[in-house]
């Protein structure tokens, strides 16, 4: 008799291990702050970030890119809570998205007539969907890329 407590304290502990781990593995897909907020207007965005006075950021990125997720979660995730108007697109993807014309468009369609070919690439917008600052295209040294994209910012916030 003394063995089945055991085993059901085993099992009990087991369950409860398994329904941990699940939870768990399953944490970032409920963790608010994973990814930034995909674009769907970008004319909604950039209103925004200019009622803030900021230029809009859009980050471009690639499924599976190590360097995108480091700038994600390394710079923009903490900008982005800050208060910073950022949205993402993702190359290769057929979400549909408004362009700055008020066009229906997809993500992809519209990176590849910005020319992006780079993953990271991060553009900075200003009034009328006009780019304020030069692109940040690719991975830069991890100990400078938060200074390269707070000059960027700054040069943006002049140019609104």
């Amino acid at each position: 008799m003394h063995k089945q407590p055991q085993t059901l304290r085993r099992r009990d502990w087991l369950g409860h291990s398994l329904c941990a781990l699940s939870l768990w593995g399953a944490l970032p897909a409920f963790a608010a702050g994973e990814g930034l907020p995909q674009a769907r207007s970008l004319p909604q965005s950039l209103e925004k970030a200019l009622a803030q006075g900021q230029p809009l950021i859009v980050m471009v990125s690639l499924d599976g890119c190590v360097y995108c997720k480091m700038a994600r979660q390394s710079h923009l995730l903490p900008m982005h809570q800050q208060g910073q108007a950022i949205v993402q697109l993702d190359l290769r993807s057929a979400q549909t998205v408004v362009d700055f014309s008020g066009q229906p468009t997809t993500h992809d369609q519209l990176t590849r007539a910005w020319k992006i070919s780079v993953a990271p690439t991060l553009l900075f917008f200003g009034p009328g969907g006009r780019e304020v600052a030069e692109r940040m295209e690719g991975a830069y040294l991890p100990d400078f890329y938060g200074a390269y994209l707070d000059e960027r910012l700054a040069k943006g916030r002049k140019r609104l």
